[in-house]
C-alpha cells in the first residue's frame, strides 16, 4: 500500500497513548464483527490478503475517521460484492428496511452457520516447516529493502524502502502477499524478520539505542546486478 493507510513512520499524529484494561468492544454492534467477517469471507472465499486489500481501498478520509470495526464492516462489504455475493444494491436496500424500522433485525438463530463461524474461529495450523534450501539469506546477512512503490497491496512498509538491515531469522516459506491479494494464488516465498536500527529508518532524530523488526518476503529486497533472480 502507498497512501494514508501505510501509516507507520508517518507524522503528525501525536504519540500513542496506551489505555490499561481498556474494552475489547465499544458498541454492541462491535462484537457481531468478527464472526460476521469470518462467515462472510467463507462464504465469499476471502483470503487475509484480500480482506486487508479491502481496507486499503477505503477513502482516506473515511479510512481516517474510521474505527476499526468500522474498517472491517467496509472491507467485507466491499469483497462481498466483489465476489458477487451481494450487489450494492441489495445491502442499501437492507440498510433503508433498519432505517424505517431498526426493531427488524437480522436472523441470529442461525445454528449451521454459527457453527462454522466458531470451528473456523477455533481451527489452528501449525505453522509450515522452515525450508532452508530457498532461502538465499541465513541471521547476519545485511540486506537493502527495494525502493519501489507498487499501485497494489503489498507487506512492504514504506519507512523501510531502500533501507539496509540485517536479518534476524527466517520463518519459513509464507504465502506472498502482494500476490494473494490479486487472486493470483499464494507465490509462496521465504519470509524473514528484518532488524533495522533506528537512526537507519528515522535519522538523527531516533534513539540510536533502538531498532525495529520487520518481517519481509525474500523478493522486496533489492536485487544486485550481478543476481539472475
Amino acid at each position: 500500500m502507498n497512501g494514508v493507510h501505510d501509516m507507520g513512520g508517518m507524522h503528525g499524529f501525536g504519540p500513542i497513548q496506551p489505555r490499561d484494561n481498556e474494552e475489547s468492544f465499544h458498541a454492541d454492534w462491535e462484537r457481531r464483527v468478527p464472526g460476521l467477517t469470518t462467515a462472510a469471507a467463507r462464504a465469499a472465499h476471502v483470503n487475509l490478503d484480500q480482506f486487508r486489500y479491502a481496507i486499503e481501498r477505503m477513502p482516506p478520509a473515511q479510512y481516517l475517521s474510521a474505527s476499526y470495526y468500522e474498517r472491517h464492516l467496509f472491507s467485507t462489504e466491499l469483497n462481498l460484492i466483489e465476489k458477487g455475493v451481494l450487489t450494492h444494491d441489495e445491502i442499501e436496500q437492507r440498510m433503508e428496511s433498519l432505517r424505517r424500522d431498526p426493531s427488524a433485525q437480522p436472523r441470529r438463530d442461525e445454528p449451521a452457520v454459527a457453527t462454522q463461524v466458531i470451528e473456523s474461529r477455533l481451527a489452528s495450523e501449525l505453522p509450515p516447516p522452515v525450508d532452508s534450501t530457498r532461502a538465499r539469506f541465513k541471521p547476519g546477512d545485511a540486506v537493502i529493502v527495494r525502493n519501489v512503490h507498487p499501485s497494489g497491496h503489498t507487506r512492504m512498509p514504506r519507512y523501510v524502502r531502500g533501507k539496509r538491515g540485517t536479518i534476524d531469522r527466517m520463518y519459513g516459506v509464507e504465502p506472498l502477499p502482494d500476490a494473494n491479494a490479486r487472486g493470483q494464488g499464494p507465490a509462496p516465498e521465504p519470509l524473514y524478520s528484518v532488524r533495522f536500527d533506528a537512526d537507519v529508518l528515522w535519522g538523527g532524530s531516533a534513539d540510536g539505542r533502538g531498532s525495529v523488526n520487520v518481517d519481509l518476503w525474500e523478493s522486496y529486497r533489492e536485487q544486485p546486478r550481478e543476481d539472475p533472480a
